[in-house]
């Protein structure tokens, strides 16, 4: 059946294994994705959504390195909302509302016109390796499928099993199997496994809601979007709802509490801290009367509502009586209860920062396999993956970004040096460029990568040569015209902000933090410019945060490239730790299990102090 050998195999069909495949095919491998369903290919298994903070970020850097996630969260949003707008542009993050049938058609048809790439539909209960070199993977019924590299990207399935009260079962989603075989072959190498949970909330009838009762959350009035590709912005939206739980709802729930895997021990493994469910959140907040619930459509053309903040794993007559008591629910319809489900996760630390592990070449893990949650962190994992994967078997070096270049990078690094004990979601706190790394500019960061490794075109690094040429003009514009004395007062006057005696350079005027883009707009010589130049929007704004951010991002830079001097100076993989008596025993041990590639990784190491970061400095010459 498969004649030859695939220069990359990606294993799973989720977000990660998607972006994985077009990585590696688009760069010219000959790639298979094997999947246990091919009709589940992209789909959204837990909220209708993309983006939000940080992940928001993630998914425009995505889009900027030539991956699919933007594109395809564009062409199949029901709202779009920029978070976050009343804080600073490093917070701004943006989000869609989702159709989720629509976002796995999408990302089927995107992959199926993708040239390189085949498909197959099978569970994956093996790899094969020899020596410790992969080789290919064993199917369920037994074929042999030989590939250069192979891409993991198992998601929730490895050995998933769903409760919902004390019932359980095998499953890696709701109505789909889990998979089995693959985490023993994969011990049996040395690898070392872990166990991590995850839950979803239920699935309602949105026409047996009452949304008079409901706050509505509309999108934004001006739209934008994620890609920074010709996709079209919305011209109608779809809102969602805000409602609360009471006093009434706790009491409900907490009588099925005696029944929660949470609580009577069938459930040991960890979940995610930041995405609790809403039995977690009313055991641990106590002093909480009420929590938000955000009711959310799930397409344009479907009833089925999700009901985001209630996910839960309770008994599914006490999640229903609950939520009956919800203000706007209390003739709430099921399509299906709310469940936790458990599975197999590889603690990261046992990957390089290419993703490739240390025991295997050539195998690369991606996604929640690594203990990630969330549709951005996994695809953005599968890109670097499927990347990689290329790049290995064509003997380049890895594609590395630093933690100043990208969220992408930031979430790597902390996964192969921190490790993860419990499910990983990035946050713009995670961050410590984080104004470098602002969603605005991700075009502005990874575009050229992208087109020098092939996955951008030229068209696309025409426009943001394009995108950096107007906006170095503009600022310098503001930098070098002088205002005229009496009108800027007049503006300055409507902004209760100081006047000014003498006229002064534009940029002066800008940099003052109750001045926006919008009211510079209203002067005569900056209406002028921007209509002659036919400056957009997106010019304007990336003008607006150089000048009134200069500062902040000027040391972001300085601090960023004091650190950077420590990743130049490399450490050998073979080098011996062991050797160096000034090492403490636990910085031995760390650094003999994650194996830093160079100085500045091993110097965010938990537990590696400054002093052995100057103990390894004079071991290795410097």
């Amino acid at each position: 059946m498969f004649e030859g050998v695939y220069d990359v195999i990606v294993v799973g069909g989720g977000h990660a294994g998607a972006e994985a495949a077009a990585a590696a095919a688009n760069l010219g491998s000959k790639t298979l994705l094997v999947t246990m369903n091919l009709q589940t290919i992209g789909q959204m298994s837990c909220n209708p959504a993309m983006g939000g903070i940080a992940k928001g970020q993630i998914v425009r850097e995505i889009d900027a390195l030539g991956g699919y996630s933007g594109i395809v969260s564009d062409r199949s949003a029901i709202q779009f909302k920029m978070l976050n707008q009343s804080k600073g542009p490093a917070m701004w993050s943006p989000r869609v509302q989702s159709d989720r049938m629509l976002f796995a058609k999408q990302w089927r048809d995107m992959l199926e016109q993708t040239p390189n790439l085949d498909f197959y539909q099978d569970m994956i209960k093996d790899i094969i390796v020899e020596g410790n070199t992969i080789k290919g993977v064993i199917t369920s019924l037994g074929i042999p499928i030989y590939s250069k590299t192979v891409v993991l990207t198992n998601g929730t399935f490895l050995n998933g099993l769903i409760h919902i009260g004390e019932k359980n079962y095998g499953g890696g989603r709701a109505g789909e199997k889990a998979a089995t075989g693959l985490t023993a072959s994969l011990e049996s190498l040395g690898f070392e496994s872990g166990r991590m949970k995850t839950g979803t909330p239920p699935r309602v009838d949105g026409r047996s809601l009452d949304y008079t009762l409901m706050e509505e959350q509309p999108g934004d009035e001006l739209p934008s979007k994620f890609s920074f590709t010709d996709t079209q912005p919305l011209s109608q939206q779809r809102s969602c709802h805000i409602t609360h739980t009471s006093p009434e709802v706790h009491d409900l729930l907490r009588s099925g509490f005696d029944r929660s895997p949470m609580f009577n021990g069938n459930i040991q493994s960890t979940g995610p801290r930041y995405c609790p469910s809403i039995e977690d959140k009313i055991n641990r907040f106590v002093d909480k009367s009420r929590h938000q619930i955000f009711v959310e459509p799930e397409g344009w053309d479907t009833v089925e509502v999700y009901v985001n903040g209630f996910s839960t794993s309770l008994p599914e007559d006490i999640q229903y009586n609950a939520l009956r008591s919800v203000k706007g629910f209390e003739k709430v319809k099921f399509f299906r209860p709310g469940y936790a489900i458990e599975y197999d996760y590889f603690p990261p630390t046992q990957l390089k920062n290419s993703l490739e592990t240390k025991l295997v070449h050539g195998l690369f893990f991606a996604g929640q396999i690594n203990g990630t949650t969330g549709y951005e962190e996994a695809a953005s994992q599968g890109l670097m993956a499927g990347i990689n994967a290329h790049l290995k078997l064509n003997e380049n070096p890895p594609f590395v970004l630093k933690r100043n270049e990208a969220y992408i990078g930031v979430l790597i690094d902390d996964l192969i040096t921190k490790g993860t004990e419990e499910p990983y979601r990035m946050f713009t706190s995670r961050a410590e460029y984080r104004t470098l790394l602002r969603q605005d500019n991700a075009d502005l960061r990874l575009t050229p990568i992208a087109y020098e490794l092939g996955l951008a075109s030229q068209q696309r690094m025409m426009a943001v040569d394009q995108k950096a040429a107007q906006t170095s003009e503009l600022v310098n514009f503001f930098k070098t015209q002088s205002f005229d004395v009496d009108e800027i007062n007049l503006l300055l006057t409507k902004r209760d902000s100081a006047a000014v005696k003498q006229s002064d350079k534009l940029s002066k005027i800008f940099s003052r933090p109750n001045i926006s883009r919008h009211d510079m707009t209203s002067l005569k010589a900056v209406s002028n410019y921007l209509s002659v130049n036919h400056i957009s929007s997106d010019i304007l704004e990336q003008a607006e945060i150089q000048i009134k951010y200069a500062g902040y991002i000027e040391k972001e830079m300085q601090n960023a490239e004091k650190l950077n001097r420590l990743d130049h100076i490399k450490i050998p993989d073979d080098f011996d730790y062991d050797e160096l008596a000034s090492l403490s025993h636990e910085a031995k041990e760390k650094l003999n299990n994650i194996k830093p590639a160079n100085l500045s990784q091993a110097s965010r190491i938990s537990g590696i102090n400054p002093s052995d970061i100057s103990v390894l400095l004079v071991k290795l010459g410097r």
